[in-house]
């Protein structure tokens, strides 16, 4: 069962915080939305086998993988699916596997184009969504080709930077896959950096003393 706690958590999702509470409405009360729960170590999404549907995340996290590269971490409110939707290709981009259990809300292909033509906001806000996930495949593609451990790490702490501290939302061995390095080398590449004054760590935390350091690496 959906809750209202559902409704809000999609209400606020970027696809519809512009439209009206109609577009919402139609999202979970058309008989082609369907809510599926998922076990921890699930695998939802992977190039074989996949629906072309577009997802939102209701509860729980999801990993998105690209054979042994982590690409990121879904949570509640994340939209996936994409690029399942509107080409013909018979193979999906990426592998979606459950980190927790997880409830997700699937809206098929044909749902998302009425959503589109009957609310010009959701649509404007989809065009939207794809853009932003355009310009964070080119950051991917520029930290995997960054170089040295060193460089794609400056690069990662550089763009999930939040005031002067970066709280990595993986553990070591999923930053050195994210970032494609062994783990000896990321280790290195801390070392490196913090032998530079650009960074200290306490704990998992990462503080950044010099940005400029950072980007001269």
């Amino acid at each position: 069962m959906l809750s209202e706690a559902h409704r809000s958590l999609v209400g606020g999702t970027f696809l519809f915080q512009h439209a009206p509470s109609e577009a919402v409405e139609l999202a979970f009360s058309d008989r082609r939305a369907r809510c599926r729960r998922v076990k921890r170590g699930e695998v939802i999404y992977t190039p074989e086998r996949f629906e072309r549907c577009l997802g939102i995340l209701l509860e729980g996290e999801v990993q998105v993988s690209k054979g042994a590269l982590i690409i990121s971490v879904l949570r509640p409110g994340a939209l996936f699916g994409a690029a399942a939707l509107f080409n013909d290709r018979p193979d999906y981009a990426t592998t979606l596997t459950a980190r927790t259990a997880c409830s997700v809300l699937l809206l098929p292909q044909a749902l998302v184009e009425e959503l589109m033509a009957r609310f010009p906001e959701v649509g404007r806000s989809y065009v939207y969504y794809l853009s932003g996930r355009i310009r964070f495949l080119n950051e991917k593609i520029e930290t995997l080709s960054a170089g040295s451990a060193e460089r794609r790490l400056a690069q990662y702490l550089l763009e999930r930077q939040a005031g002067e501290r970066v709280e990595p939302e993986c553990s070591a061995t999923g930053l050195a896959r994210r970032l494609n390095v062994s783990r000896a080398s990321l280790y290195r590449a801390f070392d490196a950096l913090e032998a530079l004054h650009a960074i200290r760590r306490e704990g998992r935390s990462v503080q950044i003393l010099d940005q400029e350091a950072l980007r001269q690496v």
